[in-house]
Formats: structure tokens, C-alpha cells, sequence
């Protein structure tokens, strides 16, 4: 397990709080998860996750993929470097 100050490179310095606290839940789950249960683990406003995964989708922390139970959903997880 990742942790938000192990990112060295600086991308995650300058995000909100709430980002911050969305990465940091994502990091500490077990398995995927939807924007609802990030908003349900965090309990922040459905906007802010949606912005917070935005920003995290941008600088590459975080990817998603429709979700195989409901394509209507997406799920989130945190990106893993590629091993060099």
C-alpha cells in the first residue's frame, strides 16, 4: 500500500483537502470503488468526489473503467507505476 507522501513527484501537493481525503480512502480500500461509495467512505458532496477524481484522473493517480455489475457506473481505483 501507497501512501499520499509517497509520491515523491510532487502531484498531489497541490490538491484540496477533499482530494487528499479521497486519495487517501481509495489507497486504504480493499477493492474498487464507485464514486458513491467513495462519497458514502468520505462523506463529502457527491460534486466534490466528482471534481476530486477529475483532478486525480488528470495527474494519473487514479483510473477508472465501467463497472462489469451496472456499465452505468464507473469504479476507481489507484494507478500502480509500471515497474521498470
Amino acid at each position: 500500500m501507497s501512501t499520499l507522501y509517497d509520491l515523491d513527484d510532487g502531484r498531489l501537493e497541490d490538491l484540496t483537502p477533499s482530494a487528499k481525503l479521497v486519495y487517501l480512502v481509495m489507497d486504504r480500500a480493499e477493492d474498487e470503488l464507485t464514486q458513491q461509495g467513495i462519497i458514502e467512505e468520505t462523506t463529502l458532496a457527491p460534486r466534490t468526489v466528482r471534481h476530486a477524481l477529475t483532478r486525480l484522473e488528470d495527474l494519473g493517480v487514479v483510473v477508472s473503467h465501467p463497472s462489469f455489475e451496472d456499465a452505468r457506473q464507473r469504479v476507481y481505483t489507484i494507478s500502480v507505476p509500471d515497474e521498470e
